[in-house]
């Protein structure tokens, strides 16, 4: 592919996105630096918002655009904060809130079920109509106090199984190996013979 917009104006998001297409898109561009808006995410599965935000953003700049819909999830909080994972942070984007507000929410369960999982809904969409949508998943464990200053959003707290570190704690291309969102783009490469 020589040309494609990752429909985000997460400058941590996108990062990582480029990351993991590498070797199959010439040229990467962002949602954010062409200036379109952010649509509003109004489904309930982050399929759907995946797919809100490529079609919004392969309409606009009539380019392939893959957008990317992921959250944190915990068992405990009947997987809250989910879809909603980054309205936790409120409108400044404040994820050491968000981690608070976890935490709040998991201690008032009163319980030591710390199991949680991170899902990533990829959608690829072409300005003539074309589909492609895959979900990833990464389990673990919720871990607090946040540990590391590595990656973004709820990465400090979050222990994926079989390791004793944090997504905060490892090293940006150990976590983009073992990621739901390297586990989506290996079915999306996969899917597109890539």
């Amino acid at each position: 592919m020589d040309k494609l917009v990752i429909a985000t104006h997460n400058p941590g998001k996108a990062r990582e996105i480029a990351y993991l297409l590498r070797g199959m898109v010439q040229e990467v561009i962002t949602a954010g630096s062409l200036g379109l808006p952010e649509p509003d995410e109004t489904e309930n599965t982050f399929t759907g918002n995946a797919l809100i935000k490529a079609r919004a953003a392969a309409h606009a700049a009539n380019l392939p655009a893959l957008a990317d819909d992921s959250g944190f999830c915990l068992t405990a909080l009947g997987g809250d904060p989910g879809v909603l994972s980054a309205r936790w942070a409120g409108p400044d984007k404040d994820f050491k809130l968000a981690m608070d507000k976890v935490h709040s929410a998991w201690t008032s369960q009163n319980t030591d079920n710390r199991a949680a999982h991170f899902i990533c809904a990829l959608a690829l969409v072409y300005p003539d109509g074309r589909e492609h949508v895959v979900e990833g998943r990464v389990d673990g464990t919720f871990t607090w106090p946040p540990r590391g200053e590595n990656g973004f959003g709820y990465d400090p707290v979050f222990t994926p199984d079989g390791y004793d570190q944090t997504f905060g704690e490892l090293a940006p291309d150990h976590k983009h190996a073992i990621s739901h969102r390297a586990d989506a783009f290996r079915q999306l490469k996969t899917l597109l013979g890539a």
